[in-house]
């Protein structure tokens, strides 16, 4: 079937769809069967909606999601996408485990894996952050400054859940790249077109470890990507398994943003199952791992680690067996078809009203509860409201005892800290310390020598330095001998020809050996994209 994959659609649905349609027109060729889309998606509802969206004020716009959530617009094409970090993150938190955000338009949620046509599709939302990682999902509307960015940061426990499957997986998906996957793609041409990765690329520190344990883990045969906006293929051939199996490849592909003159679009044939429902459906092998795993669902703030077999856990393994899906399966009465059960969570979009006094609201959305309790889960959403109104209602009794004595002696053991729950904050003041805006990646596609150490060497070096994770070895000709498949992917890389724009130059406030605050420090854009270090001021560009 043919497969429609994009960028970063950054709200710009009518352009998608219409150059889908001007490609049947040129082409002759019946609309693609299904659309991709790898994040930064933007479904926006309302003026409430932006105040989520981790951008600056400037690029809070309505976009055109607001006409197909209302039912004035309906995608032509069935759609399926993943969370990026610019998106309306309060109505995406309505439907952690996936759902319907407009009629023929699904999110895969956190993370998700679903089936079309026999063709079993995966995904991971967000973006990397180290010091973010292995939090539980605390977060809920209205955001403060510091949640309205770590909402969207993608969590150890999803990764975990996706490491359980062990079926073949045909399609996935993740915003930022994986880590490592330039080393298997045409190196050269993408610093041409992009000089400012060099020192990430130098590094092996641009892209998402996680992202990169996924690949190592499902192989699956087909891997997009986008956030870095840039077209760019490459071919990795894995490590076989065991003896007399042949080695799994897989090809990815990330594109550029949705604007013109931009490689946003890329239409794939992929097989898929002739005898196959002509539907969405759930994924056996998945909804059984969601089971498996309910009982490590966290909505705390606080560090925590995955089950590891270190002898601290008593069970680490929770990948499921056959029975266990087939049990999925009867529960189901074999029907595992996706019910078509949107429904609108919040005001439609009104232009001759006023909706600037809208405020964010912690929603639990009907399809969260319908899906949960169709296969016994925990609505996260629903777990977060408990806590959120324990903390209060503690908060209010402490208060309480505060006015009859006049003093509160004895400190409490139980925290009443809920500023990572919500924070009454000026919805309109969002500060972006670790979070830019789309012209960020955008604005330094030359060759910023100025920004790099003299000491990197301008002719780099093709040494490859692979994360431990990372067990496989790329071909040492792979920008060459490659070539012929790349070159299904990525018809001809086009060189962007962007203008050197002026560095910025940001004011943070600290303190300097003398105890004098207000010191300047110049931050690099574009470098250490994804640091290692839990430093928020390592959270430059996202």
């Amino acid at each position: 079937m043919k497969v429609a994959v994009a960028g970063c659609c950054h709200g710009a649905l009518d352009k998608m769809y219409e150059t889908l349609r001007l490609l049947e027109q040129r082409h002759g060729h019946a609309l693609p069967d299904l659309l991709l889309c790898a994040g930064d998606f933007q479904a926006v509802r309302n003026a409430a909606d932006l105040r989520c969206m981790a951008v600056p004020a400037k690029y809070r716009l309505l976009g055109g999601f607001a006409r197909y959530y209302s039912g004035e617009k309906k995608a032509p094409v069935l759609t399926i996408f993943i969370g990026g970090n610019h998106e309306a993150s309060n109505h995406l938190q309505e439907l952690p485990y996936g759902g319907w955000v407009a009629p023929n338009i699904y999110y895969l949620g956190y993370a998700g894996v679903v089936k079309y046509r026999g063709v079993r599709i995966g995904g991971l939302s967000g973006i990397f952050k180290s010091h973010d990682y292995r939090k539980g999902h605390f977060e809920c509307p209205p955001y403060n400054q510091q949640t309205l960015r770590s909402v969207y940061h993608v969590r150890s426990v999803e990764v975990f859940k996706l490491k359980q499957l062990k079926q073949p997986m045909d399609v996935f998906m993740s915003h930022d790249w994986p880590r490592s996957i330039y080393h298997y793609g045409n190196k050269q041409s993408l610093l041409k077109r992009k000089a400012f990765f060099r020192q990430e690329v130098e590094s092996n520190t641009l892209g998402s470890p996680a992202a990169s344990e996924l690949l190592q883990h499902l192989k699956p045969k087909y891997w997009f990507s986008a956030h870095l906006h840039v077209k760019f293929a490459a071919l990795m051939q894995h490590q076989a398994n065991g003896s007399g199996q042949e080695p799994k490849a897989t090809k990815f592909l990330a594109l550029d943003k949705c604007l013109p003159h931009r490689d946003f679009l890329q239409i794939i044939d992929i097989e898929h199952d002739p005898s196959a429902p002509d539907c969405l459906e759930y994924d056996a092998e998945w909804i059984a791992v969601l089971k498996a795993t309910n009982s490590l669902v966290n909505v705390s703030p606080n560090f925590w680690n995955m089950p590891e077999n270190n002898g601290l856990h008593a069970k680490w393994d929770y990948s499921v067996t056959e029975d266990d899906i087939k049990e999925v399966l009867e529960e189901a009465n074999q029907d595992l078809q996706i019910p078509h059960n949107f429904s609108a969570t919040v005001a439609r979009y009104d232009a001759e009203k006023s909706q600037q006094e809208l405020q964010p609201v912690h929603r639990i959305n009907p399809q969260t509860t319908e899906f949960c309790a169709r296969f016994g889960l925990v609505d996260i959403n629903d777990r977060i409201q408990q806590l959120k109104e324990e903390l209060s209602k503690h908060k209010d009794e402490e208060e309480d005892e505060v006015d009859s004595t006049g003093s509160a002696e004895e400190p409490s053991d139980y925290s009443t800290d809920v500023s990572g729950l919500s924070s009454s904050v000026n919805p309109d003041e969002i500060i972006l310390d670790d979070s830019s805006s789309d012209e960020d990646l955008d604005s330094h596609s030359e060759d910023p020598s100025s920004d790099h150490p003299s000491s990197i060497s301008t002719a780099f070096s093709d040494a490859r330095i692979m994360p431990d994770s990372m067990t496989v070895s790329p071909s040492e000709t792979a920008d060459l001998a490659n070539e012929d498949e790349l070159e299904k992917l990525s018809d001809g890389n086009q060189t962007d020809k962007q203008s050197l724009v002026e560095k910025s130059l940001k004011r943070i406030s600290g303190k300097n050996e003398d105890g004098d605050t207000g010191t300047k420090r110049i931050k690099r854009r574009n470098q250490a994209i994804y640091a290692s270090k839990d430093d928020d001021d390592d959270d430059d560009v996202e």
